[in-house]
């Protein structure tokens, strides 16, 4: 019996690292930037994150209730995205009418990647869509 439950549970964890490892790799297919923010003692904490082109302006997307980077990105003045090799300053200005065509263009230019991720995450309902204003 003891044997069976250790099986299973190596199983489970398997199955938890290859999702872990699956989801990494999607993460960093496609184009990827590396945005620059402050933490609260000031210090720089860098994201890789995926990016996209909408009416003139470059585009981020955060899920709804955010995450770290996202808090830090819509608090600050001034953050850095590095996009092939170039870093440019940016104001973030979120804008939540916007998000389903951030959405469907993430979705077109990041493909499987982005359905995988999606489902991870629990879908893109409520997601919001971060354009980046150069300063």
């Amino acid at each position: 019996m003891k044997k069976i439950i250790l099986q299973i549970l190596g199983g489970v964890l398997a199955f938890v690292a290859a999702i872990f490892v699956a989801q990494i790799v999607a993460s960093e297919i496609g184009e990827v930037v590396v945005l620059t923010t402050k933490d609260a003692a000031g210090e720089a904490a860098e994201t890789r994150l995926w990016i996209v082109d909408y009416e003139d302006s470059q585009w981020l997307r955060t899920q709804a209730g955010g995450s770290g980077w996202s808090g830090r990105l819509l608090a600050s003045d001034s953050v850095t995205i590095e996009r092939a090799g170039v870093a440019v300053s940016y104001h973030a200005v979120a804008v939540a009418d916007r998000s389903a065509a951030i959405n469907e263009l993430m979705r077109d230019k990041y493909g499987l990647s982005d359905s995988f991720i999606s489902l991870l995450v629990g879908g893109r309902e409520g997601s919001i869509a971060i354009r980046l204003d150069p300063q």
